[in-house]
């Protein structure tokens, strides 16, 4: 929706970052997609909840599969289809649908468990668990794969690790606001032109009370780097990032 996000793209890719978008995929024209095509984006996720609307979620499969088609023929950029189960979704059988559906297209796709408004979940019932395992099984990878963290959680089972939300992962709000996560809005809730060093530096240390049972990827996903780096069992031993 964004006016000039394609500047904004553009702007990223000067820079030598990635670009990647995550969209409900309503606004996808083909004069859309050339225009991403041109801006210089590197991938695109397209979260799709249920093969219907219903009152839970309306980004729905028969609503999005014509915009999946304009994206088979126009993008350049990589296109991972995301299934949800969990959280409320009425068929989690519709999950299995939408993944091969994206793997017929030849897009990748991911699986999330849908969480509750702290970013935390439930465990999985017996019918979730059955659609969880069988889409885990299937071979097609990307970027977005690295979900291993949810096995633990689609068990009830907590996760021991340090989020580094506020430091090695930043979320910033319409009002331009740093936040841990879309889950855990206000903290810290400063401006980001007054974020410095020190705040990145206590937030990296920063024990979050949240994280056994956090299930939000984007988070979670970036932690692997201190899996590799830094400790991830004894927070006297962490170091922050560029001093090790």
């Amino acid at each position: 929706m964004h006016p000039e996000i394609e500047l904004i793209i553009k702007r990223i890719r000067h820079h030598g970052m990635i670009a990647g978008m995550i969209t409900n995929g309503y606004l996808l024209t083909p004069k859309k997609i050339v225009s991403l095509n041109e801006a210089g984006l590197e991938h695109l996720q397209i979260s799709i909840d249920n093969i219907d609307p219903d009152d839970v979620s309306k980004k729905s499969l028969k609503v999005l599969d014509k915009k999946l088609e304009y994206l088979v023929k126009f993008a350049d950029f990589a296109v991972n289809i995301n299934s949800v189960i969990g959280g409320g979704i009425q068929n989690p059988e519709d999950a299995v649908t939408i993944t091969n559906r994206a793997l017929q297209f030849g897009f990748s796709s991911s699986l999330g468990i849908i969480h509750d408004g702290g970013g935390s979940m439930k465990p999985l019932n017996r019918r979730e668990e059955r659609v969880y395992h069988e889409i885990k099984s299937y071979t097609k990878q990307s970027y977005s794969r690295i979900y291993w963290f949810q096995e633990n959680l689609a068990k009830g089972q907590p996760n021991e690790w340090y989020c580094r939300a506020g430091a090695r992962y930043l979320y910033i709000c319409e009002d331009g606001l740093v936040h841990y996560c879309s889950q855990q809005r206000g903290y810290p809730g400063i401006p980001l032109e007054k974020y410095t060093f020190a705040d990145i530096e206590r937030e990296y240390f920063a024990k979050k009370p949240c994280a056994p049972h956090c299930t939000v990827g984007c988070v979670q996903k970036i932690s692997v780097i201190d899996h590799w780096r830094d400790s991830q069992t004894d927070s006297s031993s962490v170091t922050v990032a560029g001093r090790n």
